[in-house]
């Protein structure tokens, strides 16, 4: 399942050789949530692999971007240590103005594909309550 977040666009790093066919580049975001009348910064670093690592280049420090990523997770393991980790994977990144209706904060993180479950194929409703 894909998601996407809006926000300002603060760091972006450089392309990250890891192995002879493995490479990575990460960028970091801000978005602001208004809790309660509190406004809370998060700044949310994504990683994107491969030949997705230019996708980043043609945007600027302080746009509003929009970007698609896939939360990735893995298990690691070494000398008798589990760790286990998260990675946010960019696949597109967009302008972030071309938000339609309103004005956004751009904390919101939304599941790009949201099916509508509540109804079957033939338009009937086919929830046991």
């Amino acid at each position: 399942m894909g998601f996407d977040v809006t926000g300002k666009l603060v760091a972006k790093f450089d392309t990250v050789q890891r192995t002879e066919t493995f490479k990575t580049r990460e960028f970091v975001i801000e978005t602001n949530e208004d809790i309660k009348g509190r406004i809370i910064t998060n700044y949310i670093k994504f990683q994107s692999v491969q030949d997705r690592t230019t996708i980043i280049d043609r945007f600027n420090i302080g746009d509003q971007v929009k970007v698609h990523f896939n939360i990735k997770g893995s298990r690691w393991e070494k000398n008798g240590q589990v760790n286990y980790i998260t990675n946010l994977d960019a696949w597109r990144v967009e302008s972030g103005n071309l938000q339609q209706g309103g004005s956004s904060s751009g904390s919101e993180i939304t599941p790009a594909f949201q099916p509508d479950m509540s109804r079957s194929a033939d338009g009937v409703d086919d929830l046991p309550f």
